[in-house]
């Protein structure tokens, strides 16, 4: 009979059947979303402040990855270890002062084992120091609208007033995925790191999810005494991502009990459709005083509809909510809204419209031979 109990479990949790208020019982705080549409799909206490130990690390290569996209440092970029970088303690590569390592190496020491003498490398060459790093920690929270959040260092160390909720993390985490060129370091389970004098470091991703868990590619584990164990983790399984953060475990083996727990849970409950690629061509509006009378419209991002496995198939419409645009226009300028409708007609969500090539304005003369053969052939300019 007992066997049989375990059998009768087992089965029901593969096929989705753990109930959504059992998904985290061994963890203080959580919460699991879909990364498309955003929507959270499972929460515990998913606004109490606590300590985020090196999750800390996601906003870290946030920033990171933005002073890379905003070209003020490239992958290929030397950074001089430093006597602080060096001498951090807690999880570390190895550094020593007065070292070179590009700043792909650096990263790659950060996504996978988690190196604070790297992030305390990087917070230096981004910003000049690291209080200077941490101070753009907080300025990116304020602006992501995170209420909740504070830090004190850039890699998690504990410190009195360095806290943040899971909610937070996952607007932080979500953030970070935009920049998905940081998929290709989190995924690694191992590596090594050439050191100068010809040696080489073990890198062990300390996510071991990363391994063991089927579609997960991310995102970042962490652990203090004050923070017990805690992760931020992403998994993909065919156009559906999913995004859990758990806090405050008192092991790590229960840190992945629970974050596998509400991964079964969102990949087995719930499908996402793609109703619409960010490639796909969407309409055209009419520019005034451009070089071209109209220009054609794409979605910014991929309309995405979550809903659950067992929903029947629902078909949507869509309607172009564009005015005339004028002249000069960006490239990638959102200019308007796509919105989606159900068949009643409710408008279930609007996503952004943008154009692909920037408009210039038209010169007098274009303008003159316009309106002059629109005069000539008879029709309407």
């Amino acid at each position: 009979m007992k066997k049989l109990s375990i059998f009768l479990f087992l089965f029901f949790f593969l096929i989705g059947g753990v109930k959504a208020e059992e998904l985290a019982p061994n963890v203080k705080s959580a919460i699991l979303l879909e990364t498309s549409t955003g929507k959270v799909l499972y929460e515990k206490n998913a606004d109490e402040k606590l300590a985020p130990a090196s999750m800390t690390k996601i906003m870290s290569m946030l920033l990171i990855m933005e002073a890379i996209d905003h070209h003020q440092i490239s992958f290929d970029d030397e950074v001089i270890i430093s006597n602080q970088a060096s001498s951090m303690g807690g999880s570390q590569i190895f550094l020593q002062t007065g070292e070179k390592y590009k700043v792909s190496e650096l990263l790659k020491g950060i996504a996978v084992a988690s190196g604070n003498d790297a992030v305390v490398a990087m917070a230096e060459k981004v910003s000049g120091s690291v209080s200077a790093f941490v101070d753009a920690m907080n300025q990116k929270a304020k602006a992501l609208g995170l209420q909740n959040t504070h830090f004190d260092n850039p890699h998690g160390l504990e410190s009195e007033n360095h806290y943040t909720t899971a909610r937070d993390m996952a607007i932080m985490a979500q953030e970070l995925l935009k920049h998905e060129k940081i998929l290709e370091y989190t995924s690694i389970y191992e590596d090594y790191l050439k050191k100068p004098d010809g040696s080489s470091v073990w890198l062990v991703n300390t996510n071991r999810l990363v391994r063991f868990y089927e579609g997960v590619d991310g995102l970042k584990t962490g652990f203090t005494n004050q923070a017990g164990y805690c992760i931020t983790t992403t998994a993909k399984r065919n156009s559906m991502r999913l995004l859990s953060v758990v806090m405050n475990a008192e092991t790590s083996d229960l840190r992945s009990k629970d974050t596998v727990n509400m991964l079964n849970y969102g990949f087995n409950t719930y499908k996402l459709d793609i109703l619409l690629s960010k490639d796909k061509e969407v309409g055209e509006a009419a520019i005034e005083k451009g070089e071209q009378k109209s220009v054609q419209l794409y979605v910014e991002n991929d309309v995405t509809i979550l809903s659950k496995v067992t929903d029947v198939k629902t078909n949507y419409d869509f309607h172009l909510v564009v005015d005339t645009l004028k002249a000069p226009i960006q490239n990638q300028e959102v200019v308007g809204k796509l919105e989606v409708m159900d068949q009643e007609g409710n408008i279930v969500k609007a996503v952004d419209v943008m154009v692909k090539k920037e408009i210039k304005k038209a010169t007098l003369w274009t303008l003159f031979n316009r309106l002059f053969s629109g005069i000539t052939s008879g029709i309407p300019l």
